[in-house]
């Protein structure tokens, strides 16, 4: 059934100690927003991820996918963990979930932020979900050395760890960020995260080939397959300023990647 927005009764800090993933599908209020990434409520993770007959795409929310470069150029991966309720036991990119509604600092961008390019709350989830996937200190991965590249719009049913009927699945406008340290202290949340991997460009590649038999998560298919080749050849240009939409033209989105596919694993 149909969940109403939840009243918060104040701000506070997240917290995750002792947790399971169902608790956090209840307790996280993810951001919703309409087709042109306007804010228009917040629901649970729960509600937002759920496909069903009157929600057949669940509820777009805003998310973010971290891509951590090392300096010798390359990429962190995660598999996500077997406890994992959306998506389960796939590879993707660094770190990727949502930024949320309710605390402080806030994690809720709002139009200017979005028009800057600066993203200061998504940036704050990102460092907060590093830690707690991955154990990264915030002090290792500061929110000025983010760089907001772009938005994706996408939705996708998890019809592999779930089946064809699928109760779940992600519709998001999806905040990518990326950011390249000299070196990171991994802790890896084995709640989170099943297993990690530093790759090159070339490697990922032969990971993502069919022979390889590794599931991928939808987000980090549309990503590599169609735009990740060219931002990491251009890895040192990248520049949080990049997404910034310069000129006072409203109408000028080109900073904004529109797709919107039904995914399946090949």
């Amino acid at each position: 059934s149909l969940v109403s927005c939840h009243r918060m009764s104040a701000p506070t800090v997240w917290e995750g100690a002792g947790m399971s993933q169902l608790d956090f599908m209840h307790k996280d209020e993810c951001v919703l927003l309409d087709m042109e990434d306007k804010i228009v409520g917040h629901d649970n993770k729960y509600e937002s991820h759920i496909f069903c007959p009157e929600r057949p795409r669940g509820k777009l929310h805003r998310a973010f996918s971290v891509f951590l470069f090392n300096d010798k150029g390359e990429l962190l991966l995660q598999q996500r963990a077997k406890e994992k309720i959306t998506f389960p036991g796939v590879w993707t990119n660094t770190c990727c979930s949502h930024p949320l509604f309710g605390y402080q600092p806030s994690e809720v961008d709002g139009p200017e932020e979005v028009k800057r390019g600066d993203v200061p709350g998504v940036k704050r989830a990102a460092v907060r979900k590093l830690e707690h996937e991955l154990g990264i200190s915030p002090s290792q991965v500061p929110i000025e050395d983010f760089k907001f590249l772009t938005r994706l719009h996408y939705w996708a049913a998890d019809v592999v760890t779930h089946g064809p009927a699928s109760p779940w699945g992600e519709h998001e406008i999806d905040y990518i960020l990326f950011i390249q340290v000299k070196d990171v202290e991994l802790k890896p949340n084995p709640e989170e995260v099943m297993d990690t991997k530093w790759v090159t460009y070339v490697e990922l590649l032969e990971m993502m080939m069919p022979s390889s038999n590794l599931l991928w998560s939808p987000w980090f298919r549309i990503i590599a397959t169609k735009f990740l080749g060219t931002w990491w050849k251009d890895l040192p240009k990248v520049r949080p300023s990049d997404a910034a939409d310069d000129d006072d033209d409203d109408d000028d989105d080109d900073d904004y990647v529109s797709i919107l596919l039904e995914l399946k694993y090949s």
